[in-house]
């Protein structure tokens, strides 16, 4: 490889060094908001049972409100949960593996990931697309619109398919025998 080349290769390096960092923040930004949805939970749930059980007043909308922010707990700890490396995974063989087969098994396996997101994604994108357009809503007392869960989901997926890729970077750097 010539002088040019190995600069052109170390420019893309340093800008797909930097594209894993950014994702990697960008995970933790979102897995720690997620973290903190555990405690809004908690406080609805309370304020539900104190409502319904020492006022005598239920609110029809506290067990529902947090069925969505679990859900958006679930979506928002993909990503921190990719880039963490926290993901189940069959360990028949893995562990067995060296760290570069474990690399390899990964840049094997992260493509079928990789592929799975992508129809998640194509998915949840019609979903959305339909929700908006017909004001799409939730058929119970409160009655609210299904609109920003499915946008958050979305949103998740584009940031997991991100994750997905830095981790393909990773498994590649790992097999080069180098460290993003």
């Amino acid at each position: 490889m010539n002088v040019e080349g190995m600069k052109q290769s170390a420019g893309a390096w340093r800008f797909i060094s930097a594209y894993v960092r950014f994702t990697d923040r960008l995970s933790d930004y979102v897995g720690y908001l997620a973290a903190s949805l555990i405690f809004a939970m908690g406080g609805v749930l309370l304020f539900d049972a104190v409502t319904r059980n020492l006022i005598k007043m239920p609110v029809h909308w506290a067990v529902e409100l947090t069925q969505f922010m679990l859900v958006a707990y679930y979506f928002m700890g993909g990503p921190f949960t990719l880039k963490n490396n926290e993901h189940v995974r069959m360990d028949l063989w893995y562990a067995t593996l060296s760290v570069r087969g474990k690399a390899a098994m990964d840049l094997a396996t992260v493509w079928c990931l990789i592929f799975y997101i992508g129809v998640l994604l194509i998915g949840s994108i019609s979903s959305l697309q339909y929700a908006i357009a017909t004001n799409e809503k939730r058929f119970s007392i409160w009655n609210p619109s299904v609109i920003p869960i499915k946008a958050l989901l979305t949103v998740c997926l584009v940031l997991m398919l991100l994750q997905a890729f830095a981790l393909v970077f990773k498994h590649v750097a790992t097999l080069r025998g180098e460290k993003l």
